[in-house]
């Protein structure tokens, strides 16, 4: 008798024991509009399906574990806008989000085929195409400057091909580092320049105790602009396949 007591209270706390918070629906919070078109209708039980992972669609003011909305992952496309799920990083989630934009996912969101003839399709990749800078000097000036300042040491082009030293790059193989930018708009603090160069406003006049051994560079800032625009519509050496070792 005492042990059929026991097993019934032991029972009994079992079943009166709440609900895990694992096994509890996950809210998510849908706009009114995208509730309306059927799409999260048709979606969200598609997951549930694959996953067993229960998800409760409630109005976009409810407090919910996921929100699609204008903040998060981007996940589908319609209505006008790119939609985004927004989550308080439960693991189940995490799993719907990747769930949709896998490609089983992806497919599901482009199956949806209503009468109403409204689509939904996964988020089109942003590109982001960089600006290539274009300088304003006088490229005609700057390769006049290139030769007569920068040309006793650097080869600039055809005209001084057999006068630049032998241990300096050239301008078209510096054009070709990817950095060439940096290095020509700051070539007065790289070695050995400024032990010989001034750029009017810019650099500190040489102290007299210890003079350049060299005939000093002197240029301005329009100046170096002009060698950066010139710099700038050089065609890159061509340094040929890299080394392949085996």
């Amino acid at each position: 008798m005492v042990k059929a007591v026991i097993r019934a209270c032991a029972l009994a706390m079992v079943f009166a024991q709440p609900v895990m918070a694992q096994d509890a629906e996950l809210k998510l919070a849908v706009p009114q509009a995208l509730e309306d078109s059927g799409f999260m209708q048709f979606l969200v039980p598609r997951f549930s399906l694959k996953t067993s992972v229960r998800i409760e669609r409630v109005p976009q003011d409810t407090e919910a574990q996921m929100r699609m909305g204008d903040a998060g992952t981007p996940v589908f496309e319609g209505l006008g806008q790119t939609w985004l799920l927004a989550h308080d990083g439960d693991p189940r989630a995490e799993r719907f989000v990747k769930w949709l934009t896998s490609d089983i996912g992806q497919r599901t969101i482009e199956s949806f085929a209503p009468d109403s003839g409204v689509r939904f399709a996964p988020p089109v990749e942003v590109v982001v195409v960089e600006q290539a800078t274009v300088y304003e000097g006088d490229a005609a000036k700057g390769e006049e400057l290139s030769l007569s300042k920068c040309g006793r040491c650097h080869v600039i082009n055809d005209t001084n091909r057999m006068k630049g030293m032998g241990a300096t790059p050239s301008f078209a193989l510096m054009r070709s580092f990817e950095d060439w930018e940096t290095r020509f708009a700051t070539f007065h603090l790289l070695k050995p320049h400024p032990s010989f160069t001034q750029l009017e406003g810019v650099t500190d006049a040489f102290d007299p105790a210890s003079p350049p051994s060299i005939v000093p560079v002197t240029m301005t800032l329009d100046d170096l602009d002009a060698i950066l625009a010139y710099v700038s519509g050089i065609e890159p050496a061509d340094l040929g396949a890299p080394l392949q070792f085996q």
